[in-house]
């Protein structure tokens, strides 16, 4: 499992998803993992759910390239990222990501590069619902910002 990538709409055990990434591996002495969840505000407007849509196919090539990116500059020994899709309610985990290496900073800057460009450049679109309508969501400038430092 060097690199492992799951686009799913049902939700994802973390401690399951740690387990795998420590599965058989004594080589990695540090593991790293971020757990976004969907919040039930954004830039100030409440959210009652979000709907994430993808592209089969494409988003699973497109993380998966992004994983293999990390692995090489970092030299990770696995790196894992889970991504839900549709229609997620606030306090639902919507993405796992993970990675494991010999040392504690290269899997915490792993994991960081991991979430900077997926934010960016995976091909996922989330429309969020609340009080005030529906709104589609773009990525934002510090999402591009953040990007940038890599």
């Amino acid at each position: 499992m060097a690199i492992a990538v799951s686009v799913q709409r049902e939700a994802f055990d973390v401690a399951a998803e740690y387990a795998q990434l420590r599965r058989d591996n004594s080589a990695d002495g540090a593991t790293a993992m971020f757990v976004g969840s969907v919040r039930d505000f954004n830039v100030a407007q409440s959210v009652a759910h979000l709907e994430l849509e993808h592209y089969p196919g494409m988003t699973e090539k497109v993380l998966r390239e992004i994983a293999g990116e990390a692995r090489q500059r970092w030299q990770l020994g696995r790196a894992r990222i889970v991504h839900r899709f549709g229609r997620l309610d606030p306090g639902e985990d919507i993405v796992f990501v993970g990675a494991a290496a010999p040392h504690r900073q290269a899997a915490l800057d792993a994991c960081a590069f991991m979430m900077d460009f997926l934010k960016t450049r995976a091909p996922f679109w989330k429309k969020e619902s609340g009080p005030d309508g529906e709104r589609w969501v773009e990525a934002r400038e510090s999402d591009r910002d953040a990007l940038r430092r890599w």
